[in-house]
């Protein structure tokens, strides 16, 4: 704890507020929330802390806070600071499974159609469902009972659906647009539960259409209704009350927390979501922030009712989603808040080893680089590499490290601009320098060790760059290789030595790691860069094939290859003239071609 902290702790309200926690470089690295600030704040810096609270308090140089009128308001500036800022600390993890979905779109003529992606387009989404069969069973009803469009362009004359009584032929007749709004809004009310409702309507009709000796109309309605009674009873019920909810559960155990969220839908439960995660504050309020965050994601539709575990305020969590949020105190929907509270406290049980030792491989492993080194624990390490092909296509990449772990979104690619060819070092102080100055221009996170894959001389170039030309002070190691391209070495210091590492270590496992990864990064990027100019220089050599009939030949064919094994009629049939499609031919199958293309 510096100085600037323990003046700020003096001063800290007694007030309901958030908290955004700093590093050194001012970024916001940890977002939370407080009843009392003074009190929650200042329980990071006092007694002791273990595994990764203590790291995030060990990063901590600088703390701000904005008080707010009430507990709501505190967790909804929270979320809004989380979604601004994304601090490394917060990261919520999931599952990265889909679900599918059934959609009605947002066309002049609607579509009833499944899908595993949700988004943004104003159409109406229902699920999940625990299966693909389970939602194409779902709709196969709707489809008898309601016809919607099935084609997904309009063709000129009527289908096979329009004679079954399956689609209203919109291809030739003009569909009133109440007709659709009628058949969406009983579509809607059966999908979020209210099926009885749709079978006594139904059997209304029924009865009406056999008072009216419309017997073949009856049946009709009969066998919609059974057609409901047997698809609905494929999944086991777990209530009679068809309400669709979202039951969550929670369990804690030594900083972690796993929630688990099981979907209920029209009376069954479909599927579950679980979620294992790193805490730094009260159970209870980072189950709060989780709820909060949860529907965030597209995918995660807001159910009518949200039952939760007693100990939670509802209240706060019923105005934040505008949804009904429940303590259930006895019968059968506590039974199944415990139940998710039992499979949480299973999971974290079950789970909590492999995190841990998981944690002690990677940031384990930052920490005993960073001792090896003697430096601060390098959490953040970005990699650079070059690659050539004999002199040309000169390209660099750059791989960046967070917590020991790849960060693939972070990656980047480059292609030197003023390097000679050959030169290596030209091309690393290139890149460097187009690196760090977006860095210092766009205030993105500087890393805590810069990884050249070179030796020495790379090494200097870097430090030139970083210290005399930007005025940046980031540790530099080198990454050296034996004759049969394995890491051999770490080198660090000025003059650069060697860092005796065991080759056993996780240390050492790292380096590895992230060698091999921003070689064949590096490697991967040459590989497109020389193919795409292998491909320029051979269908740029024929003639009458410009701009646009290249893109059209890769579009249909999709390789070279494959232009070069086509038949002139096959050209043809690509959209060649018959002129062109013989050149093509002819060219690709010259002695002269054959040989040096082949």
């Amino acid at each position: 704890m510096n100085d600037l902290i323990k003046r700020k702790l003096e001063i800290l309200p007694d007030q309901p507020g958030c908290y955004l926690m700093k590093d050194r470089q001012g970024t916001i690295i940890y977002v939370g929330k407080a009843k009392v600030l003074k009190n929650r704040v200042r329980s990071y810096f006092t007694g002791t802390h273990e595994g990764k609270t203590q790291r995030l308090v060990s990063e901590i140089e600088d703390f701000e806070y904005i008080v707010t009128s009430s507990n709501i308001e505190a967790l909804i500036l929270e979320l809004n600071l989380i979604k601004l800022h994304d601090p490394k600390y917060n990261v919520m993890l999931t599952d990265d499974k889909t679900y599918p979905y059934l959609k009605i779109t947002n066309e002049k003529h609607p579509r009833l159609i499944t899908t595993r992606k949700v988004k943004k387009d104003k159409a109406k989404y229902f699920g999940p469902y625990p299966n693909a069969y389970a939602a194409s069973e779902t709709k196969k009803l709707l489809d008898r009972l309601y016809p919607l469009r099935k084609c997904v362009q309009l063709p000129s004359k009527v289908c096979l659906y329009y004679h079954m009584g399956q689609c209203l032929a919109p291809c030739v007749k003009e569909i009133d647009v109440d007709t659709y709004n009628d058949m969406i809004e009983d579509m809607t009310k059966f999908l979020n539960g209210g099926v009885e409702e749709v079978k006594k309507e139904l059997e209304v009709k029924m009865l009406a259409a056999a008072g009216n000796l419309e017997f073949e109309r009856a049946k009709e309605f009969r066998d919609q209704i059974a057609h409901i009674d047997t698809v609905m009873q494929k999944q086991k019920i777990v209530s009679s009350d068809t309400t669709n909810r979202d039951v969550f559960g929670y369990a804690v155990e030594k900083g972690w927390m796993c929630v688990q969220v099981f979907f209920v839908r029209q009376g069954k439960l479909i599927e579950r979501d679980v979620s294992i995660f790193p805490i730094y504050q009260d159970a209870e309020e980072e189950f709060l922030t989780f709820v909060g965050r949860f529907y965030d994601k597209l995918e995660h539709i807001k159910p009518k009712e949200i039952f939760i575990p007693q100990s939670i305020d509802a209240d706060i969590l019923t105005e934040l989603l505008e949804v009904k949020v429940l303590t259930p105190k006895r019968g059968q929907k506590k039974e199944l808040v415990d139940l998710a509270i039992k499979n949480a406290e299973i999971a974290v049980a079950a789970k909590f080893q492999l995190i841990e030792r998981q944690e002690e491989r990677t940031i384990g492993a930052c920490e005993a680089l960073g001792e090896a080194m003697g430096i601060s624990v390098p959490l953040r390490i970005e990699a650079f590499d070059n690659s050539h092909m004999h002199g040309t296509d000169a390209v660099s990449a750059m791989v960046v490290f967070i917590d020991g772990k790849p960060a693939k979104k972070e990656y980047r690619k480059y292609k030197t601009r003023t390097a000679a060819k050959h030169d290596d070092y030209g091309a690393m102080r290139e890149v460097i320098r187009r690196r760090y100055t977006r860095v210092l221009k766009e205030g993105l996170p500087l890393p805590d060790l810069v990884l050249i894959d070179g030796g020495k001389g790379q090494m200097e170039v870097a430090r030139e760059v970083l210290e005399d030309e930007l005025g940046l002070v980031i540790p530099i190691a080198g990454l050296a290789k034996d004759d049969k391209h394995n890491t051999s070495q770490l080198l660090f210091g000025d003059p650069p030595e060697v860092i005796a590492l065991k080759r056993t270590s996780d240390g050492f496992y790292l380096l590895q790691r992230i060698q091999d990864e921003v070689h064949r990064f590096a490697i991967t990027f040459l590989r497109q860069q020389h193919e795409k100019h292998a491909i320029q220089s051979v269908l740029d050599q024929i003639e009458g094939v410009g701009p646009k009939r290249k893109q059209q030949l890769l579009k249909h064919f999709g390789s070279v290859k494959k232009i070069r094994e086509a038949s002139v009629q096959a050209l043809q049939e690509a959209g060649m003239p018959a002129s062109l499609a013989s050149n093509i031919h002819t060219y690709f199958h010259s002695a002269e071609n054959t040989t040096s293309e082949g």
